[in-house]
């Protein structure tokens, strides 16, 4: 007999862990294991959730580095995530978790609603390789320490994840093609900064 009170999407069973998570919180690989995900976008949904979040630091580059272990792994071309003790070893407390949580549920509850299988052959083997060139990238601008600087690919990183999920083609390009605008953006505001000291000095 189905259980009325069990979770029955991704987005619930992180609210359902958020909610019964202890003070101290959880573990990335203790979250990684209540969600029972294998799949590296399950894993990299998760932590581009509290990326997203404006105005939120600290967490942000507590798990940009396990994201980029994440799709470095993709690159490699392996089955199955997996994080190295270091990095699964770091927590996120539970008023971190419950914010997360109630974040996913208001900016990406629509994805659950909109999501289906389509343009299969964008999350097809071989191309999987090629998003987690792009998603790296994403990850790595997380670290920069400018005001926003992780709100923008989060969202993008977080986007493509829930494609590749649902096997969502068009949903992976949305993420795909912020996450590259954004890239571009930080490429030209660099090089005119650059250039504007150059000829100060």
């Amino acid at each position: 007999m189905t259980q009325t009170g069990a979770p029955r999407t991704f987005l619930q069973s992180l609210e359902t862990m958020a909610d019964e998570a202890p003070e101290e919180g959880l573990s990335l690989k203790a979250i990684f294991d209540r969600l029972d995900e294998r799949a590296f976008g399950a894993g990299l949904f998760i932590l581009a959730l509290p990326c997203s979040i404006p105005f939120l630091y600290g967490v942000p580059q507590i798990v940009s580095l396990p994201m980029m272990v994440l799709t470095l792994q993709m690159l490699a071309g392996r089955d199955e995530p997996w994080l190295p003790e270091k990095f699964g070893a770091r927590k996120i407390d539970k008023q971190g978790l419950s914010r997360t949580s109630r974040f996913g549920r208001k900016w990406f509850g629509w994805l659950e609603r909109i999501s289906h299988p389509r343009l299969l052959w964008i999350t097809g083997r071989g191309m999987d390789q090629v998003l987690a060139l792009f998603m790296t990238v994403f990850c790595a601008s997380i670290l920069l320490p400018f005001p926003l600087t992780n709100t923008v690919p989060g969202i993008a990183v977080a986007i493509m994840a829930f494609g590749l999920m649902s096997r969502d083609g068009l949903l992976v390009i949305l993420g795909w093609l912020l996450g590259s605008a954004w890239i571009a953006m930080l490429v030209t505001g660099s090089t005119w900064i650059i250039t504007s000291l150059k000829a100060l000095i």
